[in-house]
């Protein structure tokens, strides 16, 4: 598709479909990066990272939307230049290929959105936006072709703004991917109900009278939790240990998503 429409918008005279298929061509880097971003993040815990590998997702997305943000800078700048450069209205064969790839694109976003919220995968969320942005460009672009085709001389322009517009877009969706990756990076507390999900499992286990601290963070597709866990003070050390244990393969039982917890037990 990328080199198909970059193809189509050298011989039709569209920078907006020529932008478009570096977009695409993006995608597909994007998605190479996320690729192996998972594969790595699927590495079991060593010796060098006893905490697993999941790290490697949140780079994988960092990536992907740092290169969103340049590909915008970049094609603005570059739409600017076509705007102050006189030329011809593109090719109305273009607007065929682009509604194509509106489509096809819109339904990848769809596909793969579903797969990233089944797995909690913020890096293959982030290759879903690549599409969406994709489509969204697209979109932009048979806008601006068409106000070229239908104004006639003096809208030539128009296919440019569009081009410009959609770099609008991608930024947009470069900064919407970044700030969660490296809230992410940073150890920043994941939604309410996961920690509120540990708790009340916590809470339901024989022997646990109450909870102090509740600590969890993400790690890839992963979540790692440390808690502190109130029981009797007259319990032996052994009872103690027993709760600790049940807590944490409740919790992992109840919640798949939790990879290990650290349970510290504190006398009442």
């Amino acid at each position: 598709m990328a080199v198909g429409k970059i193809a189509c918008g050298v011989l039709g005279h569209s920078y907006a479909l020529i932008a478009d298929g570096v977009e695409s061509t993006l995608d597909v880097f994007g998605s190479l990066l996320v690729w192996v971003g998972l594969r790595f993040a699927a590495l079991p815990p060593d010796e060098t990272h006893p905490y697993g590998h999941g790290k490697a997702e949140t780079l994988a997305t960092i990536a992907v939307g740092a290169t969103l943000l340049a590909t915008s800078v970049l094609l603005a700048i570059e739409s600017v230049r076509e705007i102050l450069t006189p030329h011809h209205a593109p090719a109305p064969f273009t607007l065929v290929v682009l509604l194509v790839v509106v489509v096809v694109k819109e339904v990848l976003f769809r596909k793969v959105s579903e797969r990233s919220v089944e797995i909690g995968s913020m890096a293959l969320e982030s290759d879903a936006w690549h599409h969406r942005s994709d489509a969204i460009t697209s979109a932009a672009a048979f806008v601006g072709i068409s106000i070229a085709l239908v104004g006639g001389e003096g809208y030539e322009s128009a296919d440019d703004y569009a081009a410009l517009l959609a770099c609008g877009v991608i930024a947009f969706n470069g900064i919407r991917i970044l700030g969660p990756a490296i809230n992410e990076a940073m150890d920043t507390a994941p939604p309410v109900h996961i920690e509120q999900g540990v708790r009340e499992t916590a809470l339901a286990v024989d022997g646990v009278v109450g909870l102090d601290k509740c600590r969890v963070r993400k790690m890839g597709v992963e979540f790692y939790v440390d808690i502190h866990v109130l029981v009797p003070g007259d319990l032996s050390v052994r009872e103690g240990h027993t709760i600790a244990h049940e807590v944490k393969d409740a919790v992992r039982a109840q919640m798949p998503s939790v990879a290990d917890v650290l349970v510290h037990i504190e006398p009442v």
